[in-house]
């Protein structure tokens, strides 16, 4: 049974879709034909660009890939194809756009070529003579995906239509099924199992029922749903089969726009989810286990699909890095003599050390889920972290060479002006620092804690308003549908928020021109500050204050750094102590939060990240 594997805009342009990578790897290693790969995403890319003359290009669909997923604007493109109907959807997200302070003029112009390019894309799809086509759909690809298929079925109402991917996982997958009838079946959870059984069932040597995850009609016209499977284990998950996708990119007219990268996988699940999940946070669906491939895979992975592709950027997508990591598989990295540039997710706590591993390991660029400054609300996300060790994660990130990549959220329930004021005087002082990339409230994910437990704080929901211009359907069924809900606004205000807002932009806009540098000879430290916004001078600390200074680049409290100095026989009266770190206070030499203090000056010549 011939079987194509499609993935709709808006994959990255920069790589192969990781999920059908998988899929197609496993479909080989089951011994069934292996599918074909139809990367629709990098077609319309394509098709945009013939079609407009480069006008539309792929950095306009960059732009929608990675800044309209909370308005569903990549979604909306396609949604007049889906409903057959041009003006399906267009009053209301642009004025919802507009309320939003979102342009939607790029999307507006590809809403126009939309219905040809899914004409255009089911031919291709077709020209591969399938049985079976499989859709993997997550984030803004629900919308493209079921446009797509639906068409197929028209024209070719024999193929069997499968979906599956983050955007079928719980009741979600069971809702796409039943509003959706063009689609024949849908696999909820990891596929690894579900989907060689799917097409052994589908080609008679098996039963449906047993299929894992899966959702299907009976003889009767019954919808059916499988329990989902177990979570598949780390020695079972397999390298990925891209096929020719970067063979491809080369010769594209896209190329010259995008810059390849490996997306790769390590692990699965979260590992601090497991134990205190961060209430905002849905991502992991639901499969929280967390699962990290043995080290020997690791690298046999990486090494054997940077041969075969000669792509040196890698995209680790892991929710978090094993921290066995750190001594089973960076080494190992560090040994290899190519010119990689890896990014992990990882945790705010790391230490010093930590961070060297990652670099030595080819790590360039880092995401730590830093997410605030202030420990209050920090708190209130159960993130197992300080706004003091958040901080120290900027600075030894800058001083190690690391790109530290996070986002500023607020609006938790509980939190208030109050606890921000400390922490918004003193973020001038952070400008030689990396700066968050945004602001942003929190979104009320299906999956998370704020979403199961009404009691945290968000009792009443509705599904996002975007998605009533994306689907023709009713609020209950779109609550069992989509992935985004709103809710009243809790933690701060817009207009409280402001202020975090404008000290953040300062801080983007001021950071390439600061430095904040700290220099010891083994007798005395000299900090040299030349910080925008602060008085250009250097600082010299000798004698105790230099066992002083170097005890708080850990963070301590005032009563804690006492207590280190006096075990290292320093006598210093603890009056002294606080007037001293007051005065390296004054000079934003220190971050306090929450009684505790936290040197900033960067311990080495740091390398800036580019701006963006």
């Amino acid at each position: 049974m011939p079987v194509t594997l499609v993935s709709m805009p808006w994959q990255s342009l920069e790589g192969p879709s990781l999920p059908l990578g998988i899929l197609r790897a496993v479909a080989t290693r089951a011994g069934l034909p292996k599918p074909e790969i139809y990367p629709a995403y990098l077609r319309w890319a394509e098709f945009l660009m013939a079609r407009t003359g480069e006008e539309i290009n792929p950095h306009d669909y960059r732009g929608i890939a990675e800044g309209g997923i909370f308005d569903g604007v990549g979604d909306w493109v396609f949604a007049g194809v889906l409903h057959r109907d041009p003006g399906f959807g267009v009053s209301g997200l642009t004025a919802h756009a507009a309320a939003r302070g979102i342009d939607v003029t790029q999307a507006l112009r590809m809403r126009e070529h939309a219905a040809d390019f899914i004409d255009l894309a089911v031919k291709e799809i077709l020209e591969t003579e399938p049985t079976i086509v499989g859709f993997s759909t997550t984030f803004m690809q629900n919308v493209p995906s079921l446009a797509a298929a639906q068409r197929l079925k028209e024209l070719a109402p024999e193929v069997t239509v499968v979906f599956g991917g983050g955007n079928c996982d719980g009741p979600m997958g069971a809702a796409l099924h039943r509003n959706f009838r063009f689609v024949d079946f849908v696999v909820s959870g990891e596929a690894e199992d579900a989907f060689p059984a799917l097409l052994r069932a589908l080609g008679g040597d098996g039963d449906l029922a047993a299929v894992p995850g899966l959702v299907w009609r009976d003889s009767g016209d019954v919808q059916r749903r499988n329990q989902q499977g177990t979570a598949i284990s780390p020695g079972r998950l397999a390298i990925p089969d891209f096929a020719d996708y970067y063979e491809r990119l080369a010769v594209s007219p896209a190329a010259a726009y995008v810059e390849p990268c490996l997306f790769l996988e390590t692990a699965r699940g979260c590992w601090w989810g497991e134990k205190h999940h961060c209430t905002f946070c849905g991502l992991n669906g639901t499969a929280m286990a967390f699962r990290a491939l043995p080290a020997d895979a690791v690298l046999d992975q990486v090494t054997t699909l940077v041969k075969r592709h000669q792509v040196l950027d890698i995209w680790m997508v892991d929710n978090i890095i094993d921290n066995a990591f750190f001594t089973s598989v960076l080494p190992r990295l560090a040994e290899l003599d190519w010119d990689l540039r890896i990014h992990y997710e990882v945790k705010a706590n790391l230490k010093p050390a930590d961070l060297a591993a990652l670099h030595a390991g080819h790590v360039r660029q880092i995401q730590p889920g830093i997410e605030s400054l202030v420990s209050s609300v920090l708190g209130l996300m159960d993130k197992g972290v300080s706004g003091t060790h958040n901080v120290r994660t900027l600075r030894d990130g800058e001083a190690t060479g690391l790109t530290v990549i996070w986002n500023w959220l607020y609006g938790f329930p509980g939190e208030t002006p109050s606890a921000y004021e400390p922490v918004l005087s003193q973020l001038p002082a952070l400008v030689h620092l990396q700066p968050p990339i945004g602001v942003a409230r929190i979104c009320l994910e299906r999956f998370s804690p704020h979403f199961d437990n009404p009691a945290l704080g968000f009792p009443e929901r509705h599904p996002a308003a975007h998605y009533q211009y994306l689907y023709a359907l009713s609020e209950e069924e779109l609550t069992d549908l989509v992935y985004m809900f709103d809710t009243p606004h809790a933690g701060l205000s817009v207009e409280q928020a402001a202020p975090l807002r404008d000290r953040c932009d300062s801080w983007l806009a001021d950071y390439n021109d600061s430095w904040l540098h700290r220099h010891d000879d083994g007798d005395a430290i000299v900090i040299e500050d030349r910080r925008k916004g602060w008085p250009e001078r250097d600082h010299r600390i000798e004698g105790v204050w230099r066992a002083a200074y170097l005890e708080l680049e850990n963070g301590h409290t005032v009563q804690g750094l006492h207590r280190r100095l006096a075990a290292q026989a320093h006598d210093v009266a603890p009056a002294s102590l606080t007037a001293w770190v007051a005065e390296l206070k004054r000079n934003g030499l220190v971050f306090e939060e929450s009684n505790r203090f936290v040197t900033l000056a960067v311990p080495s010549d740091p390398v800036k990240m580019e701006k963006a």
